[in-house]
């Protein structure tokens, strides 16, 4: 197979992983041949390579004397750093070295237009006066806070505050409902509640004071509830909380106070599809380094970079990009519909600061390819580096459609891990080739091996994506699970002391990787196994279908493929459009994977992050009860599963 992206010498010689490695030879005399060598080195010697990680990114902190890892036989009980002490914040901020007081380390676009620079300056007192709210509030280090925040600049300054006087931070985006807020925080019992006045979607303006009332009413947090205004919105702020751009402070310089490099940081919460969402708690100490390692090395991100990530506060890539600024990084931040004013938007924004990593979610590409959008031809992108994707697997075909009408010249990388982790599995590596359809490579220190039914490893075939040993960013805990049954359940109940991520996944012959879907989605048919990515990257190849969603149906002791499918305008499924879906589904994959039934539907459902929810459309189809409709984009959509005489007969 020949890859699709080759990096020159030039660009080799100038990334940050080739100072990585020279930084080994000269510190330890280690040279290694190829990333494959490295990678493996990193996993066999753990201690070493987390340390080197510390020493080479400059954290600031106390590793503490060593070892630097224990209980590293189990992967529950092992400890990274057990002795050092750090502020998270304090390391974030450190990136604003690079930056004078009056130079713009974040820019905020959103969709109704409202472009804003907001200086190191700006950041700091914002920062400030978070600060000082905090402490008019008599918080202490361990207590959380939850915040029902966009994406805006005031987000960052709110969370950066929280961490750096040790409160622990849980947020959701404000476009959830107060049910599935409260399913949230609720279970936290939080100290505090952050919110903004209201914010901006899809052309309309939606107040929020109604909302923040009845979360405060909800958490007992009346009298420890601040605001802030949504920019461009502020005449229309309602008074009755506390505004922080109404806060004093009278802080001169911050100061940081260290704490454990286990010390809670997040709350981050699973989807909540099959009942209330699990509260995981990540640690401060894990997920810097966890994320300076995957900025610098594999995302390449150096000072003055100028980063963006879309993303909403309720998705753990809101925190992930919130951490690139310890290595220096400006933030670019944008908040509101992808495709308004104008279906270039993100790419105007890329233009005009000069963007140097674009990430975003797969759908977000897919999304380009079919509006065959030339990218190329209308923007200048010469200062992009690198494009990653997630939330899914990124097609075949949208890796061609990068290099052929976005940029030639871009790093482009797939990455893949979760909120359960803060951080990924395997991602990209600028120093590799990049093959379509492809994942570069397993992260260094992710001990990451692909497993057959038995749990031995195997390459060049489908099985379950496992972590064999212990790495920084795995949770500290889950709340309110002291025994830590539920930790158990989520990750080891499948093999013993080996963590199992639930993606179905294959090892290439490249040393990439695939990723074929959730594994509680595969669908099993004759008892092979089919990942639902496998099916829609060729129902994508229809011109007609917008969109796919693939689930098993039991039926006469066996299970059929059920393939709903969304249409563009004026399109009717009729026989024809079902004969091209089955024949470009059947000749590109096999017979197996084509679906017994095809149906038309209005719409699919998703997550508010929009990731597509096979297992809940399975539930409905069989009429199981749906335990948690409120973690739901579009609930409503449910109705076009239930009861369709077609699945009652063969």
């Amino acid at each position: 197979m020949q890859p699709i992206w080759t990096p020159s010498d030039k660009w080799l010689e100038e990334t940050n992983l080739r100072h990585y490695q020279a930084f080994l030879e000269k510190n330890h005399g280690l040279i290694f041949s190829s990333y494959a060598d490295l990678h493996t080195w990193s996993v066999s010697h753990k201690a070493d390579f987390w340390k080197s990680i510390w020493d080479f990114s400059g954290i600031i902190g106390d590793t503490g004397e060593g070892p630097f890892v224990v209980n590293e036989d189990h992967f529950l009980d092992a400890q990274f750093f057990p002795n050092a002490c750090l502020n998270f914040a304090e390391n974030v901020l450190a990136g604003l070295k690079h930056f004078e007081d009056d130079e713009s380390v974040i820019v905020f676009w959103s969709e109704q237009g409202v472009k804003l620079h907001v200086t190191k300056a700006d950041l700091l007192l914002q920062i400030k006066k978070f600060r000082a709210w905090f402490q008019d509030q008599k918080l202490q280090a361990g207590d959380r806070v939850c915040a029902f925040v966009p994406n805006t600049h005031d987000s960052f300054a709110a969370v950066l505050a929280a961490s750096s006087l040790g409160l622990v931070w849980a947020s959701c985006s404000p476009d959830f409902g107060v049910e599935a807020v409260l399913d949230r925080f609720e279970q936290l019992k939080p100290k505090a509640l952050i919110a903004a006045t209201g914010y901006y979607y899809k052309g309309r303006y939606f107040d929020l004071g109604e909302k923040v009332h009845q979360l405060s009413s909800a958490l007992g947090t009346q009298g420890s509830t601040v605001v802030f205004d949504y920019p461009g919105f502020e005449d229309k702020s309602k008074q009755a909380y506390v505004n922080i751009a109404d806060q004093e402070t009278h802080e001169n310089e911050i100061t940081f106070e260290r704490f454990s490099f286990n010390h809670p940081l997040y709350v981050m919460f699973s989807s909540g599809t099959t009942g209330k969402p699990k509260c995981i708690v990540h640690g401060a100490g894990g997920t810097l380094i966890q994320h300076i390692k995957e900025h610098q090395l594999h995302c390449d991100i150096k000072p003055k970079d100028r980063v963006f990530y879309f993303s909403t506060c309720s998705w753990m890539m809101w925190n992930w990009h919130v951490t690139t600024m310890a290595s220096g990084a400006a933030i670019l931040l944008f908040d509101g519909f992808p495709f308004l004013p104008t279906p270039t938007i993100l790419f105007d924004f890329a233009e005009a600061e000069k963007m140097t990593l674009f990430g975003t979610a797969s759908k977000y590409i897919d999304a380009l390819r079919k509006r065959s959008l030339d990218i190329k031809k209308t923007h200048d992108l010469s200062a992009l580096r690198m494009i990653t994707s997630t939330g899914g697997p990124l097609v075949h075909e949208s890796f061609e459609y990068i290099y052929k009408h976005i940029k030639q010249d871009v790093c482009v990388a797939s990455i893949s891990g979760g909120t359960d982790i803060i951080s990924c599995f395997v991602l990209g590596c600028p120093i590799l080739p990049v093959y379509a359809g492809q994942i570069q490579c397993k992260g260094l220190g992710m001990d990451v091996s692909v497993v057959d039914e038995a749990g031995i490893s195997v390459e060049e075939t489908k099985g379950e994506l496992t972590c064999q040993t212990p790495f920084p960013s795995k949770p500290i805990e889950f709340v309110g699970d002291s025994e830590h049954a539920k930790y158990k359940k989520s990750y080891f109940d499948r093999f013993d002391n080996v963590w199992c991520h639930g993606d179905y996944a294959e090892e290439t012959a490249e040393n990439g990787l695939i990723i074929y879907g959730r594994s509680d989605n595969v669908l099993n048919p004759g008892g092979v196994r089919i990942g639902t990515a496998e099916i829609y990257r060729q129902v994508e190849k229809v011109d007609a279908v917008t969109e796919a969603l693939a689930v098993g149906q039991q039926w006469d002791e066996d299970v059929r493929v059920i393939l709903f499918v969304t249409l563009r305008d004026g399109v009717d499924l009729d026989e024809a459009l079902k004969a091209e879906i089955r024949s470009v589904i059947k000749n590109n994959s096999s017979p197996r994977h084509v679906p017994s039934k095809i149906i038309a539907v209005p719409a699919l459902p998703k997550t508010k992050n929009g990731k597509l929810v096979e297992n809940v459309v399975r539930n409905v189809i069989h009429g199981e009860e749906v335990v948690n409709k409120s973690t739901l984009e579009n609930p409503e959509c449910l109705t076009y599963f239930a009861n369709i005489p077609e699945l009652q007969v063969a």
